[in-house]
């Protein structure tokens, strides 16, 4: 083995003192020949002219390969043996230097970095470049475990689910068009999150949000006591029509800009104290409390703004009917935010995608990296409240109707 090592060494400074030679093709090279060497040492039992009991063939000269890398054609010296063949695995039709390349452009593709700019990434590592169409063919391979990630049985109970949607750009018959990616994540019965699913549509209407949900509730979706999210129309109507025995909580934030609309920049500041100071109450008697007290202030200089907040007490105080220890965490949709900044992020580097297969592609294995790191992650929400919760409600854990999948 030291004799391997001082091969590889001494070939290494060769090149680095020889200008003419090729550095990168020329340790390619190298690293390859020592590889196969060190198989065929294992497969003989024995090294180089060494005589031991474990030996159990010999090796026999060697023949000439040429091996076409992406750094070049190299001639490789291939070991034979005195019985038998050899064939080093990475000659083979899935080579590992290949696999190791699509890693690295599954790599880039994964953290946002356009087909044009991998192809500028694999040109600066001294390779010789691939066009767009095959970057984009090395990432298709993602496909499959998005789609199995999107169909897998949802097990367990989820008694807190949250909905929202985000914009993403791509080109559909020739058109740039806005796309809505809407995600729900939800927390399970042992307290963690989890990505529940994700779809893409030409908007949030009614129809698309209820499919969406329906697909959820197909899949196991169950135990669903509230849901968080924004008061788009489309939206609510789909929650109200698939997730009927479910309380629906208006996210806090979403309601401070829909109140803060209607207030003087000057006083926005202000007022949004005296909204924020409602959901930091500690019971809910203290909480409507409070708001009907804002609503009061607010009644003769922004009228509108009362109004806003008068209509919305029962769905924005929904959380309260929940275990203490989760309620922080139950009022708004930041969980989702956090979620989506990051999405944005990843899809503003692409710019726009060249259809929502390519997006949906990205944007999911994005979602399942999320999915899997929360599922290793800490707990998020104390499960002890959540089954005792569960169990001082007696009413059936699953949440839907029949009717609401039909």
């Amino acid at each position: 083995m030291a004799d391997i090592r001082m091969t590889v060494l001494e070939a290494l400074r060769n090149a680095l003192r020889d200008a003419d030679m090729d550095f990168l093709r020329q340790t390619v090279k190298v690293i390859a020949e020592t590889l196969m060497d060190l198989e065929v040492t294992e497969r003989i039992g024995a090294e180089r002219y060494e005589r031991t009991e474990t030996r159990v063939n010999a090796r026999n000269g060697s023949r000439k390969r040429e091996w076409d890398t992406r750094v070049g054609t190299i001639e490789l010296a291939i070991p034979k043996l005195r019985r038998g063949s050899y064939f080093p695995g990475f000659l083979e039709p899935r080579r590992r230097a290949e696999k190791a390349l699509v890693n690295v452009v599954l790599e880039a593709y994964l953290k946002g970095v356009s087909t044009r700019k991998v192809d500028g990434l694999v040109k600066a590592l001294g390779l010789d470049g691939m066009g767009k169409d095959e970057v984009s063919r090395i990432a298709r391979e993602l496909d499959e475990s998005v789609r199995l990630f999107r169909e897998r049985p949802l097990t367990g109970f989820y008694p807190y689910l949250w909905l929202d949607a985000t914009y993403i750009r791509s080109r559909e018959n020739g058109r740039v068009v806005n796309t809505a990616l809407v995600v729900a994540v939800a927390v399970n019965q042992e307290g963690k999150r989890e990505v529940l699913g994700f779809d893409m549509g030409p908007s949030e209407d009614a129809e698309f949000w209820t499919s969406f949900l329906r697909s959820l509730v197909q899949r196991g979706l169950r135990g669903v006591k509230l849901v968080i999210s924004d008061a788009h129309v489309g939206l609510r109507q789909a929650i109200q029509t698939v997730l009927q025995n479910a309380s629906w909580q208006r996210c806090r934030v979403h309601l401070a800009r829909n109140i803060l609309v209607h207030v003087s920049k000057g006083a926005q500041s202000e007022v949004a104290d005296l909204v924020r100071s409602i959901f930091e109450a500690p019971d809910a008697d203290t909480a409507k409390a409070r708001l009907r007290e804002v609503v009061e202030k607010l009644e003769s200089r922004f009228p509108k703004a009362a109004k806003v907040l008068e209509e919305a007490e029962a769905d924005a105080l929904a959380f309260m009917a929940f275990p203490p220890e989760h309620r922080r965490r139950l009022q708004s949709t930041n969980l989702l935010e956090r979620l989506n900044r990051e999405i944005k992020r990843r899809g503003d580097v692409v710019g726009i995608f060249p259809n929502s297969d390519a997006s949906l592609r990205l944007l999911g294995a994005i979602l399942i990296e999320q999915h899997e790191e929360w599922s290793v992650g800490r707990v998020y929400l104390n499960p002890e409240p959540i089954a005792a919760f569960y169990e001082s409600h007696d009413e059936e854990k699953e949440g839907v109707s029949e009717e609401s999948v039909a």
